[in-house]
């Protein structure tokens, strides 16, 4: 199956959902639930106050449930990625008439929008996928955006400045346009693993999430826009981005940090449909769910590439600590060719957002901050194996660097064994018994 629903449902076969009948507000309660759940399982809010949708949050904020729906196990998670992203496969347009076409209103009110944390400039939409036309290539683009509302139909829209959806924008700005999109919320997560996946300039993303999903992914085409949405898809809204009106917010970021105020641009909704009993989809900023959302398709991708380039390469990992996008650790298979210096350069280049790569002999867990400070302690001599770059690209999102320039730098730790002695003072001790 190839919605939310299905997903849920599987799931719940694993013990990995908690159902909540009680009411339950939009106004922090929810997000506090998500953040207490967030190592456990993910949520469903069956009661949300004021509102006749079911919420759902947390679907994938472990790497077991990430693994869970691509359909994989967690070792191999970076394997499927990285190969179906060589081998997209188009989804065939449904003729039948969508799920979501049986209800529609024209005002955000009828959502449960969370408002998530202190201090923020309003509530926001956190799962919303935006689908519009390449103007270069007439394919189309999908990709993640957070939403605020400002009205019954108005809400600023952050867009990245560069990335593929605001560069849509600003052609249609510069023809005096409004960019139509239809955006959809309430997707099988195999869908938003390929809208957070950094595919090239003209690449559909809809042909990796089909790929992932074995083929079976239908679309529903939306004359308004132009472009075709999940046929199953729990909420689609028909919406304008305006070339010439602008709105300031700020939000809560994957570092768990306040974003400075922006200006961008309003999107106004002409129309929204959800199914009967719809089920929302809300994800919370800076904890399990966003960062792996984000942070596990570029940790594929460094992994694949670095496999390529190197031999000696047997795994990487976007820490935990580093918000699954700051920090690397990559485990290598060593010997006396072995140039690791070349492969923290590599890394970095792989992932421009990095701020420090760390690499390991591969008897340390990667996964284990604990394992990696060990290497360090051990392993490494700061005087000769330390690389530092200055003054590089780096993330917006670091609130450290020089956010406006985006200036930073960048730190590379060599923390494996020196091959110049003995392997033997190096080796970790083993209990040969188990209990």
């Amino acid at each position: 199956m190839t919605d939310i629903r299905s997903y849920i449902v599987e799931l719940g076969r694993a013990g990995q959902i908690r159902k909540f009948r009680k009411p339950a507000s939009v106004r922090y309660e929810i997000a506090a639930v998500t953040a207490k759940l967030e190592g456990d399982s993910a949520a469903l809010f069956e009661n949300v106050s004021g509102k006749k949708m079911r919420l759902v949050s947390n679907l994938v904020g472990t790497r077991g449930r990430f693994a869970t729906a691509l359909g994989t196990k967690e070792h191999l998670i970076h394997r499927k990625i990285f190969s179906l992203s060589a081998r997209p496969r188009m989804p065939k347009t449904s003729p039948k008439t969508p799920p979501f076409s049986k209800n529609s209103a024209r005002s955000l009110s009828v959502l449960p929008i969370v408002r998530h944390f202190a201090g923020e400039s309003g509530p926001f939409i956190t799962s919303s996928v935006v689908h519009a036309v390449n103007p270069e290539t007439r394919t189309q683009n999908m990709s993640f955006h957070r939403i605020m509302p400002i009205s019954a139909r108005r809400a600023s829209i952050r867009m990245v400045e560069g990335r593929h959806l605001h560069r849509c924008f600003v052609d249609a700005k510069d023809h005096g346009e409004d960019l139509r999109v239809s955006i959809s919320i309430g997707l099988h997560p195999a869908v938003l693993i390929a809208g957070a996946y950094q595919a090239d300039w003209g690449d559909d993303e809809l042909g990796l999430a089909n790929a992932i999903l074995g083929g079976k992914l239908t679309l529903s085409a939306r004359q308004y826009s132009g472009v075709s949405v999940p046929h199953a898809a729990e909420i689609v809204i028909d919406a304008r981005i305006l070339c010439d009106v602008t709105h300031k917010e700020w939000m809560v970021e994957m570092l768990r940090t306040y974003d400075h105020k922006r200006l961008q641009p309003v999107l106004e909704i002409d129309r929204i449909y959800h199914r009967d009993n719809a089920i929302y989809h809300d994800i919370l900023s800076g904890f399990g769910e966003h960062r792996l959302l984000m942070g596990m398709p570029a940790e594929s991708k460094i992994d694949g590439m670095l496999r390529a380039k190197f031999g000696s390469v047997r795994a990487v990992a976007l820490t935990s600590g580093g918000s699954n996008w700051l920090h690397a650790v990559v485990a290598i298979k060593k010997t006396r060719t072995t140039r690791v210096k070349r492969i923290i350069a590599a890394t970095f280049a792989a992932h421009r957002s990095l701020k420090q790569v760390t690499v390991v002999d591969d008897d340390i867990d990667i996964h284990s901050a604990e394992s990696v400070e060990y290497a360090m302690a051990t392993r490494f001599q700061a005087a000769s194996d330390m690389t530092v770059l200055r003054d590089v690209r780096g993330s917006s999102l670091d609130p450290s660097s020089d956010q406006k320039n985006l200036k930073t730098s960048k730190l590379g730790i060599d923390a494996t064994r020196p091959l110049s002695k003995s392997a033997a003072g190096f080796t970790i001790a083993n209990i040969p018994y188990k209990l």
